[in-house]
């Protein structure tokens, strides 16, 4: 794969860091290794913590207000009408839908998967402890708009609370002029072939707090409009307004992440194939400016290769600028690491949320990944299949975050609920233990509660 002259080679230069003969504790692999700096999250909060204000205290009128600011578009309520809908579909591009139907297909057969099943525990005669999983009542899901649309983002926050069992299904993203004040096309269609019906053009943070707080039905003195009933849990990825927006609501609602910019990291060995490699890096860095793509390998020789790789494919890439000025970004980069197991480690650090290994036995060398969104484990599991097509979710933690959180999926959308059911000879033979612990906690009515029982 080589430029043309028409499309001279790109100069872009991933930044190296070089950790070999090096031992580092997890606090140093961490700031070794690429990151965006957070700084942008406290700019942020001002910013949205008044949109959400404005979304509370004046509703629809602050929401056709944002729509104009933020979008251009001139707007007298949010909720896109069925028709526009069912023309959405029925206009979509057969090959699209077709790509849909089998990502739908693919998603809701894994989904279906992952529920758990219920727990009822006999802890003695008489003694029954549960575990119940019960759907949230209602839930907010966010789609992008901006540099892409993305139909596929539909599919991954639907899929799994239909699977969950949710009732009630609210569907956001925003409004484009082409479009005369309606999301994009496709992500309309989308919606529709899954049967969401109840779809708002809304973007960024004045969206998340429309879902935290709800919007009350409106007169014509303040907006009009019919009212957007508060949801429980709110999903899915966006800029760093939709990822402040979330953080600040949260408690209010459940979310399911902070998501910030997508990132892919790609642990590699002399075995990698450095074409796929860079055009796997390539894939993750057309979608954002702020996108980091990072690779952490064995061999100085696969780092050289892909970065006479990177130099030919990003010259042909559609959106070769925006590529370039992710891949130079201090977000991404190469990391020369001494052996696997060193990799290994400095994969864990990162937390990446989406981790490609293609190394010699790929599968074991992924067996040893405790945190990352999702890996991809060998050369015909590239990132992309997973945004589309693999049946996993591509809704994933971000910014180290996959450290302690997951990426979306069907429990992101149940509680767990536990019941207790003894009978009065089960208590008896505890009750003596519940009043010892009482006492001993300084609490003795819960001790009374109990012994009021047997008089």
């Amino acid at each position: 794969m080589s430029g043309t002259a028409n499309s001279p080679e790109s100069a872009v230069r991933l930044r190296r860091t070089d950790l070999r003969g090096h031992t580092l504790s997890l606090a140093e692999l961490k700031s070794a290794v690429p990151r965006t700096a957070s700084a942008t999250v406290t700019t942020a909060e001002a910013a949205v913590q008044t949109i959400i204000a404005d979304v509370r205290h004046d509703g629809h009128a602050a929401l056709a207000g944002l729509a104009l600011k933020f979008d251009g578009v001139s707007q007298e309520h949010p909720r896109v009408p069925a028709a526009a809908l069912a023309q959405a579909l029925a206009e979509l591009d057969p090959a699209v839908r077709a790509a849909l139907e089998e990502s739908i297909t693919r998603a809701k057969a894994f989904a279906q998967a992952q529920k758990p099943a219920d727990v009822d525990y006999p802890m003695a005669d008489g003694a029954v402890v549960s575990s119940h999983w019960i759907p949230v009542r209602r839930v907010g899901l966010y789609v992008p708009g901006g540099l892409a649309a993305y139909p596929s983002s539909v599919v991954m926050n639907v899929v799994p609370a239909l699977a969950a069992g949710v009732g009630s299904v609210a569907l956001a993203s925003p409004p484009q002029k082409e479009f005369g004040g309606l999301p994009d096309l496709t992500v309309l269609a989308a919606a529709a072939l899954l049967g969401i019906d109840e779809v708002y053009a809304m973007g960024g943070a004045q969206a998340i707090a429309a879902f935290a707080y709800g919007v009350a039905a409106g007169s014509s003195e303040n907006g009009g409009g019919e009212a957007l009933e508060p949801v429980d849990v709110v999903t899915g990825p966006g800029n760093i307004f939709v990822a402040t927006a979330k953080r600040l609501v949260k408690g209010v609602v459940g979310i399911d992440s902070e998501a910030g910019a997508t990132e892919i990291a790609v642990l590699a060995d002399h075995t990698a194939n450095p074409v796929f490699v860079a055009a796997d890096l390539i894939s993750q860095a057309e979608h954002d400016p702020n996108a980091a793509s990072v690779l952490v390998t064995t061999s100085l020789e696969l780092a050289d290769a892909v970065e006479r790789e990177l130099a030919q494919q990003v010259a042909k890439t559609t959106h070769r600028e925006r590529v370039e000025t992710a891949l130079s970004g201090v977000q991404s980069g190469i990391v020369l690491v001494d052996d696997i197991g060193q990799g290994v480690a400095v994969c864990n650090a990162y937390a990446a949320e989406h981790l490609e290994v293609v190394t010699e036995n790929a599968p074991g060398v992924a067996a040893q990944i405790t945190s990352a969104g999702a890996i991809f484990v060998g050369d015909y599991s590239p990132v992309s299949l997973g945004d589309y097509c693999a049946g996993s979710n591509h809704v994933l933690p971000t910014s180290g975050t996959a450290a302690f959180s997951s990426g979306l999926n069907v429990t992101t959308f149940l509680r767990a609920v536990q019941l207790i059911n003894y009978n009065k000879e089960a208590l008896a033979q505890v009750a003596g233990h519940v009043i010892t612990l009482s006492r001993a906690e300084g609490l003795p009515a819960h001790g009374d509660a109990v012994a009021v029982r047997f008089p």
